[in-house]
């Protein structure tokens, strides 16, 4: 086959994997209000150059974002979003473990968007992390106040937590939803940011950090891309995917995927452990597969051994009473006609 057509055909093969479902809104529309996201209307762009076949991967992999059509005043914009958000950021405590929550939307479907506002809620009350909890996330329909989620954004996010925490004794609590790969977390905002997020460029930027004792749960496509990469003694990983596997419930008009539904807006909010909220979220996720007959998801945990010596610490903030799930439940979408389909839109 000749390049330029094995080329637009994984260009293609790239946009159906990650742009997902389409909006219902306009271009105008978005222009008009500014917390309605932006919708997907354009192909991702030509990133390849050469004769190799894997161009298009290894530029995404290497040169993890792309921004086109981004006006100066938007640019600035986001940059004061960024920073109050860096500037309301508390120290850290000595002698406490603190936990530092990041939430992070790295699509503009605005279900992502829910999801991450949602998450971070959650996991603040969880942990005791009120002060110390970031959210970036784009226009989810009602609102647009937080920065956006990108990968640039991102990176700087971890790089300040690790600026204000004891990287010796606090812990990173991330959660990350969007689109996925099978080499990464897909970055993809209307049709202006497009980008992967591998999985080696998010284990340098941890060991670069010092960033060691976290909890880390991904909630894409493949996520389990990650596990090898960035499981250690002391860290906690969850994905809402084996890595050959992908997850469902993205639609853009949802209010959770499967896997936030199960264990954010459930498991999480009750005061068990995080071991035992995967295994309930796992069941939960299971059954709603079986119900849509699809090929199961396998959401992977591995916790290290080393987390047992401060996880108690975090633990003991954990609320007594379980918290309220809210939104519209993931497997409700799953309607007569979607159920009996092969499969559901798949992220």
């Amino acid at each position: 086959m000749k390049r330029g057509a094995s080329f637009r055909i994984a260009i293609a093969a790239l946009a159906l994997v990650v742009a997902g479902p389409a909006y219902t809104q306009s271009n105008s529309d978005s222009a008009s209000n500014p917390n309605q996201p932006p919708p997907h209307t354009k192909p991702w762009p030509n990133f390849a150059t050469g004769t190799n076949p894997n161009a298009i991967k290894n530029s995404l992999v290497e040169s993890p974002e792309f921004e086109r059509e981004s006006s100066p005043a938007v640019l600035l914009r986001e940059r004061r979003k960024l920073d109050a958000a860096f500037r309301a950021l508390q120290p850290n405590r000595p002698g406490t473990v603190d936990a530092y929550v990041l939430t992070v939307a790295l699509d503009s479907d605005p279900v992502f968007a829910r999801e991450a506002r949602e998450a971070a809620k959650v996991l603040s009350r969880r942990y005791g992390a009120a002060g110390r909890t970031i959210t970036l996330a784009g226009p989810d329909g009602t609102s647009n106040e937080l920065p956006k989620g990108s990968i640039s954004a991102f990176l700087s996010t971890l790089a300040q937590i690790a600026d204000v925490m004891d990287t010796s004794e606090d812990v990173l609590v991330l959660y990350t939803t969007s689109h996925g790969l099978t080499h990464g977390l897909a970055y993809h905002y209307g049709d202006s940011g497009y980008g992967v997020l591998s999985p080696d460029h998010f284990k340098a930027a941890l060991e670069e950090l010092g960033i060691e004792r976290r909890i880390l749960i991904i909630s894409a496509c493949y996520a389990g891309v990650f596990v090898p990469k960035l499981a250690s003694g002391n860290t906690a990983i969850l994905t809402a995917a084996a890595d050959n596997r992908t997850s469902f419930g993205c639609r853009a008009d949802n209010d959770w995927t499967f896997f936030g539904d199960a264990l954010i807006n459930n498991a999480l909010r009750k005061p068990q452990s995080l071991a035992d909220a995967s295994k309930e979220a796992n069941r939960s996720i299971a059954g709603w597969e079986a119900k849509a007959r699809v090929l199961a998801s396998l959401p992977q945990t591995q916790i290290g051994t080393g987390v047992a010596k401060w996880m108690p610490a975090l633990r003991a903030r954990t609320p007594r009473t379980a918290g309220t799930p809210v939104g519209r439940p993931a497997v409700s979408t799953l309607g007569p006609v979607e159920a009996s389909q092969p499969a559901p839109r798949s992220r």
